[in-house]
Parts: C-alpha cells; sequence; structure tokens
C-alpha cells in the first residue's frame, strides 16, 4: 500500500491502524536547531483527542505522545524524528458486523475492491484514528514555523446548515473558549442545539472550517502544476470525511465580476498589501505575503445510530446497525488536523523557497 507519506522536503511518513497496538509518524527534513517543545505538541494532540465534548466519540485514548530519535537537548538534530502514539481503548469486537456486510459510507466496499483484504476493526487505516499521527508532524512543523512568525489557525466555519454570517480572522483563545471551536457564540448555541437534536434522533452532522495563515512570507508557491492553492488542496482533501476546498473567495467567485473580484494593492508600512482579501493571500499559484484563507467541507460522519439497507459481501439483502463508538460530528475535531496539514504544506513550502536562495529572518513579523 502506497499513499503513506507527505510531503518533499518537509516529509511525514505514518503507520498503524485504529484499533491496532499503535499509530505513529517519521518526519524526515525539519530542520537542525528547532526548539523542541513537547508540551505544545501534546496540547495539539489533546485538541484532536476522542472523549472531550458532546459532539465527540466516547472513546479514552490519551493520545500520549512517544519521541523515539531525532530530538537531543531540547532541540532538533536534523536527522528523523520517529514517535509513536499507542492505543489503549481499543474494542475491535464492535466491528464484527463489518467482516460480514458493507458498511454505507463507509470505505470498507473501495478497499477490498484494491487490496482484497480489509481492516474492519473501526475501518483501520481507513479510520480517522490516523490522523492523530498527522497532528502531532503539524505541531512539528508548527515549531518549525514559530521561528519565523508563520502562525496558523482555524475555527468551525458552520455545522449543518448552522453558519457563522462573518468570517473573519480570531484569536485561538476565543477558538479554544468555545466547545465547538466557533468563536461566534451565538451561532455556536445553535449548533449546539441542532447537534442535541440530531444526537436524539441517531444522526450526524457535517460542517465547515475556515483556516487562515498568518505572516507567510510573499514569494512561496510555484507556478503551473505545482501552485500553491494545489498543495494546500491536496493536503485538505487527504484528511478523512473532507469532501471540498476553496481559497479566498472560492466559489463565490463564479458569480462575482471583474470588479468586484479584484483586490486594490496599497503601500502601507513599507511593503505592498492589499485592501481586500478575495483571492485568499493566492496569486499565480504563489503567496502574496497577505492572509492565506480557505476552507474545508466535511461529510456528515456514516456511523449513524440507525438501521440501514445493506448486502452481504455474497449479495445478500442485510440490515447494516453499527456498534461502536462515533462522533455526532468530526467538524471542531478537524480543527487541529486542518491546522496540521496547513503547516505540514506551508514548511515544505518554505524550506524550497529558502532552497532556492531566499532569506528570512527569525521572528520575522508585519
Amino acid at each position: 500500500m502506497t499513499g503513506n507519506s507527505f510531503g518533499r522536503f518537509f516529509r511525514l511518513s505514518t503507520f498503524g491502524e485504529s484499533h491496532g497496538e499503535a499509530i505513529g509518524g517519521i518526519v524526515d527534513g525539519c530542520p537542525a536547531g528547532v526548539e523542541w517543545n513537547e508540551k505544545f505538541i501534546q496540547k495539539e494532540l489533546d485538541r484532536r483527542k476522542p472523549g472531550t465534548g458532546f459532539s465527540s466519540s466516547p472513546r479514552q485514548e490519551p493520545d500520549h505522545f512517544e519521541v523515539l530519535s531525532g530530538i537531543y537537548e531540547g532541540k532538533t538534530t536534523g536527522q528523523p524524528i520517529a514517535f509513536l502514539i499507542r492505543n489503549i481503548d481499543q474494542r475491535p469486537q464492535d466491528y464484527e458486523q463489518a467482516e460480514q456486510m458493507i458498511r454505507p459510507g463507509h470505505a470498507d466496499f473501495a478497499w477490498k475492491q484494491r487490496y482484497g483484504i480489509f481492516d474492519p476493526r473501526g475501518g483501520g487505516r481507513a479510520s480517522a484514528r490516523e490522523t492523530a499521527a498527522r497532528v502531532a508532524a503539524g505541531a512539528t512543523a508548527k515549531l518549525f514555523l514559530k521561528k519565523y512568525g508563520v502562525h496558523i489557525n482555524a475555527y468551525v466555519l458552520a455545522i449543518g446548515p448552522i453558519q457563522m454570517t462573518e468570517k473573519n480572522w480570531h484569536p485561538v483563545e476565543d477558538i479554544e473558549a468555545d466547545p465547538l471551536r466557533c468563536p461566534h457564540k451565538e451561532t455556536s448555541s445553535k449548533m449546539q442545539d441542532y447537534l442535541q437534536q440530531l444526537n436524539d434522533e441517531g444522526d450526524t452532522a457535517g460542517g465547515i472550517i475556515r483556516c487562515f495563515v498568518r505572516n507567510c512570507p510573499a514569494g512561496i508557491g510555484n507556478p503551473v502544476f505545482d501552485k500553491l492553492q494545489a498543495a494546500l488542496a491536496y493536503a485538505m482533501m487527504s484528511i478523512p470525511a473532507a469532501k471540498g476546498f476553496e481559497y479566498g473567495e472560492g466559489f463565490s467567485a463564479a458569480s462575482m465580476k471583474g470588479s468586484q473580484h479584484n483586490d486594490t494593492p496599497e503601500f502601507k508600512n513599507g511593503s505592498i498589501h492589499f485592501v481586500t482579501h478575495h483571492a485568499g493571500g493566492i496569486l499565480g499559484g504563489i503567496s502574496t505575503g497577505d492572509d492565506i484563507v480557505f476552507n474545508v467541507a466535511f461529510k456528515p460522519v456514516s456511523s449513524i445510530d440507525k438501521p440501514q439497507l445493506t448486502v452481504t459481501y455474497e449479495g445478500k439483502p442485510a440490515i447494516y446497525q453499527p456498534g461502536g463508538r462515533h462522533d455526532i460530528t468530526v467538524v471542531p475535531r478537524a480543527v487541529p488536523v486542518v491546522e496540521a496539514m496547513a503547516a505540514l504544506v506551508i514548511a515544505d513550502q518554505l524550506i524550497e523557497w529558502f532552497a532556492l536562495g531566499n532569506y528570512l529572518p527569525e521572528n520575522h513579523s508585519d
């Protein structure tokens, strides 16, 4: 099975299944000398772990982060950083039905067509459990980006039909203070009521995450096939349950006039910025130096507490009633995953930018 590695210069390879012994990864290409902060990485993992809110799975995983290599005296050595996150709360017996019948909305059928075998225990490698390794690696990328003043934060813009009307940047403190990571209290309250209703009905919801990359230098990215937005889209669409990606005005740009969509440049504080932000901080596949802004859409959780029509692998009609422990929505827990994948992309692109002879002072800021 290929497809377990991401990035060219700042590269992550991951391993492990949902109900196996452990998941983990290797980060290769992280420069030497980055200040290591294991408490920060554990905090990022805690943001993603299950059992942390009424909308999340009750599965109890501490997601304790173990570093095996690549760190010495509190700094990265430039060598591969290997890490392990052990699975503690496995219940593979909850998925015995999945060995006999096709679970609607899940990857089982497609994976079995490709490989001839599928690990039904919580979805195995197809489970969102693997995103814990992404978050650990993304936190490492965030530590590297912090040296240059690049910051990434995301929040829940929408859950189901409930959506914030304003789409501005919000401080991480405001986002993390909310149980759904929605920085608008009134909207969050409506989202919580909606999720409670779905929970009572045995159903689930999708939603949208909005992400900001702040203080990214102008000039990273490439033209044609390796555009920065293409790299971000590739990263985001690799996240389990992701269904859509847009940057800047996205699909709304299709209904705008050119006179409305074109951003007006201005010279301010010694550099050129844009008054409006319709392009989302990227022009021609290359960053402009303004905030990079994008949205990621997520589907509803496929495991619902309702009987569903299906067939067995022998083609006989069947009723599937899922067992196991599942989220009402993955969207709040996906916020740190979106941030992590964005950090991996920007770190990868920034190292390439440095390799081309560009220079950025540490603690760079506007």
